[in-house]
């Protein structure tokens, strides 16, 4: 359940390390695994502290940025059709762009199956796996 100020882990290589919503997209209810957010930078990655022009580039975002995200990983508990229940360690997104495409190239972390319900397959294509 991911609401108003929750932070997430960013787990996709666009630069970002945490992430603070501050808007479910869609819903009037918290956003789970598979739902569009509003989120707001807080923390980059650290690259190392000589950057050089390749590095500079390959940052895709910064501090303090506005950005949307799909949720990946939740720390709350939710049932599955099959009368499963699955929760997470941490609360986790990854950074996608105005048409839905993820800004990163990697995810490390395994990711929802609710993605493949919810038409994320470009996420799921990326991710190492998915539970």
């Amino acid at each position: 359940m991911i609401q108003l100020k929750s932070m997430l882990n960013c787990i996709d290589n666009s630069g970002a390390a945490l992430v603070e919503c501050v808007r479910v997209l869609g819903k009037k209810r918290p956003a789970t695994v598979g739902d569009k957010i509003v989120v707001v930078i807080q923390k980059q990655r650290s690259l190392g502290h000589d950057l050089s022009a390749a590095a500079q580039a390959a940052v895709k975002v910064r501090r303090g940025d506005i950005s949307h995200a799909v949720v990946v990983r939740t720390r709350k508990e939710y049932g599955r059709a099959d009368g499963s229940y699955i929760r997470f360690d941490d609360n986790a997104c990854v950074l996608i762009n105005k048409s839905g495409d993820p800004l990163g190239t990697r995810l490390s972390g395994a990711v929802g199956r609710e993605l493949k319900k919810k038409k994320w397959s470009k996420i799921l294509s990326l991710a190492p796996a998915y539970v």
